[in-house]
């Protein structure tokens, strides 16, 4: 089992930055890969980027490539996921999740509320 956490969402005005984090706890040596998903109000969840945990390859939605990006610490007693997210607009406002596959089992956090006012 893993535990993730995220942290650091909160309210911005448009063009600001915001940078979240999950951290994960458990059967961290489990992970190989991490990942961002969001979801807005009345839309599907959606996935952010995604990052390799062992070598920190990484690759993120077309759509947001050069605004948000993703990266990792895992050194030990971290294992820590980022989510650095620039030039913010209104419509990345969305709760945004961090997801875990492990062994076809896909674990998630409780998401953090991420509001961008314009």
């Amino acid at each position: 089992q893993v535990q993730l956490v995220e942290s650091g969402g909160g309210l911005v005005q448009a063009g600001g930055s915001l940078r979240l984090s999950c951290t994960a706890s458990g059967r961290t040596f489990t992970i190989y890969a991490m990942r961002w998903f969001r979801q807005a109000p009345g839309k599907e969840r959606e996935f952010v980027a995604h990052i390799y945990w062992s070598n920190g390859g990484s690759y993120s939605a077309d759509s947001l490539k050069g605004r948000f990006t993703i990266s990792r610490d895992n050194a030990k007693d971290k294992d820590t996921v980022y989510l650095q997210m620039n030039s913010l607009v209104p419509e990345d406002t969305a709760v945004y999740y961090c997801n875990a596959p492990i062994a076809g089992t896909d674990y998630w956090g409780q998401g953090t509320q991420v509001t961008v006012s314009s």
